[in-house]
């Protein structure tokens, strides 16, 4: 199995994740410390993947690089500052490697265990993708020897599918969880949060239902 670049595009976060205003319970307020804490988690869940060689980050935002660096990910600037698809492809460009793995950045429920079985999953075609919990996003597209193309937006997962990509499914429901809305983050904490999107909700008083 080839191990993966995982490359994750981090929004400036005054753009990041507006449909998740207003926050539930005692998050009012905490909008850019919540985006960090989601990436935050979701890069470290990557990071502990043995499948991942390891994470890129594509950002102009300076609180979210500091915080995946002191992960341990890369950073690079998104120079074509056109959007999330020219993001993830430029990331894709510059990490030099094979196998690229296109990973959204709010996943706190990521487990490092599910990305290992989905890159192992991702062997079976040049092109794979894995759609979110609607069924009609993407959280996952991978390309080993051939071009990413992402098509990320609504309803990526029918234009992923449309350009070749093979769909792939499994037991991995924090793969599939992203947190768009109060209650995707509300689906997030039942299924078990990472560590720094927990300590967020314990300290905001807004625990799992």
């Amino acid at each position: 199995m080839p191990r993966w670049m995982v490359v994750v595009p981090a929004k400036r976060l005054p753009l990041a994740k507006s449909r998740l205003s207003p926050l539930p319970g005692g998050l009012g307020g905490a909008h850019d410390r919540l985006v960090l804490a989601l990436l935050a988690d979701t890069v470290g869940a990557a990071l502990a993947s043995p499948a991942v060689a390891g994470v890129l980050v594509v950002t102009d935002d300076e609180d979210a690089a500091a915080v995946v660096t002191a992960l341990g990910a890369r950073t690079v600037p998104d120079e074509p500052d056109a959007g999330l698809n020219a993001a993830l492809a430029h990331g894709a460009r510059v990490s030099g490697s094979p196998a690229v793995a296109a990973l959204s950045s709010d996943l706190p429920a990521l487990r490092p265990e599910e990305l290992t079985a989905a890159l192992s999953a991702a062997g079976a075609a040049p092109r794979c993708f894995v759609a979110d919990a609607q069924g009609t996003g993407t959280t996952l597209l991978t390309a080993s020897g051939s071009e990413l193309a992402p098509a990320f937006g609504t309803g990526s997962a029918a234009r992923h599918r449309a350009g070749g990509a093979l769909e792939l499914t499994g037991p991995w429901p924090g793969l599939a969880r992203d947190v768009d809305t109060p209650a995707d983050l509300q689906a997030a904490a039942a299924l078990g949060v990472g560590p720094r999107t927990a300590a967020l909700l314990t300290a905001a008083r807004c625990p799992a239902p």
